[in-house]
């Protein structure tokens, strides 16, 4: 009689991949927030304040009423509108860049980039901080991908050196968990040493760094060079959905064609185009929003370390603070929204080097009060070395 062989049972790993996310304290839940939550809000990427902005949300109510409520298709069918192409415009005007292309979100934006300006046998040298966006691209362009450790342009040198094909090379302006600045003006001089590329994604730059809030590389001189691409969203501090590719006219004219996030995905909503627009627009009108918000995170950082707590220089509006453990940074965290502050709480795998930490966002909007009851919510509420 022949041995009965046992079926893998669907999805059978998941039950233990789930208890050890529970030993480990790494457990994700989702909390649904209030339209009218209480909580002083920390936690968002709203940098600027624009999100409620009555401007913002009024261009976002016109766009809807307007176009309808979703884009109807991808950009190359239906789902193209005047709007885009206003936005489109405004944004490379706005951060120097030649042209733009707008996408459904940054994700989908750095997957195009990456995806559409490699190929197999080119080379992407890629900082060991960089977003699950940029490593999802490297996994799916089909290029060899080499890390450099992180914030250094002699490993970019290194990693290019010998390499006879294409190269890109692909930075974080500014890195989301410990809110540092990549060094770019030294990264594209090596870049260019191997007449390399240069993509940089800005994502926790526009709105905050350069004059008036025109991004990491319109203030590091690289905005328009022919060698140079960067990625937006447009849900941070322009407050809406959404992202965009900036670069020379070819390049974007190029990912129209070749880039699959651009060509297979719904076309950006109208009310997320109309309202980034809106924004875009205050921005220019009020270009002090920017500094307000690294004053701010200047502020926090300042005090929150003059309590004792360790927290990593803010070169943007990102301000870290570290915690003992997941667990701990996970009670932190439930803490402080206890006591009407809301934090962000990064744990592995989220955090790269395996330490746990609080994420506070300075938003140009906060007033000295509000920092102070921050601050002081977070020190009362800091778990025990």
């Amino acid at each position: 009689m022949l041995e009965r062989v046992t079926a893998p049972t669907p999805f059978g790993r998941l039950a233990a991949e789930a208890a050890r996310r529970e030993r480990a304290g790494l457990v994700r839940t989702l909390r649904p927030r209030a339209a009218d939550s209480p909580l002083l809000d920390l936690a968002s990427n709203d940098y600027l304040g624009l999100t409620r902005h009555p401007e913002v949300t009024a261009a976002a109510a016109d766009a809807v009423h307007r176009w309808g409520a979703g884009a109807t298709g991808s950009r190359l069918v239906t789902g193209s509108t005047e709007l885009h192409a206003e936005l489109e415009r405004e944004l490379a005007e706005f951060t120097g860049f030649e042209a733009a292309l707008v996408l459904s979100s940054g994700y989908a934006a750095n997957l195009a980039a990456l995806t559409a300006l490699t190929a197999p046998g080119s080379l992407i040298v890629s900082d060991a901080g960089n977003h699950a966006s940029i490593v999802d691209g490297c996994r799916l362009s089909r290029a060899e991908t080499a890390v450099a450790a992180h914030t250094d342009p002699a490993a970019v040198r290194k990693c290019l050196d010998g390499h006879t094909g294409e190269a890109v090379v692909v930075t974080d302006s500014v890195f989301s968990v410990d809110g540092d600045a990549a060094p770019l003006a030294e990264t594209a001089a090596v870049v260019r040493e191997f007449g390399a590329g240069l993509v940089v994604d800005d994502a926790h730059g526009l709105g905050v760094l350069g004059a008036g809030g025109r991004g990491a590389p319109n203030a590091a001189g690289l905005a328009g060079a022919p060698d140079v691409v960067a990625t937006v969203t447009l849900s941070k501090s322009l407050g809406s959905q959404g992202g965009a590719v900036l670069g020379p006219a070819h390049v974007i004219d190029h990912l129209v064609n070749a880039a699959r996030t651009f060509i297979f995905d719904t076309g950006l909503a109208p009310a997320a185009a109309g309202g980034a627009l809106a924004a875009l627009r205050l921005l220019r009108r009020e270009p002090g929003r920017a500094a307000r918000a690294r004053e701010v995170a200047s502020s926090l950082h300042r005090r929150l370390t003059g309590a004792g707590l360790v927290a990593a220089v803010p070169d943007a509006a990102v301000v870290s603070v570290r915690a003992p453990s997941a667990g701990a940074a996970l009670r932190w965290a439930a803490d402080c929204r206890a006591a009407g502050l809301g934090v962000g709480c990064f744990r592995p795998p989220s955090v790269p080097d395996g330490i746990s930490r609080l994420r506070l966002t300075a938003r140009a909007d906060l007033d000295d009060t509000q920092i102070a009851g921050a601050v002081d919510t977070v020190v009362r509420t800091a778990p025990a070395s």
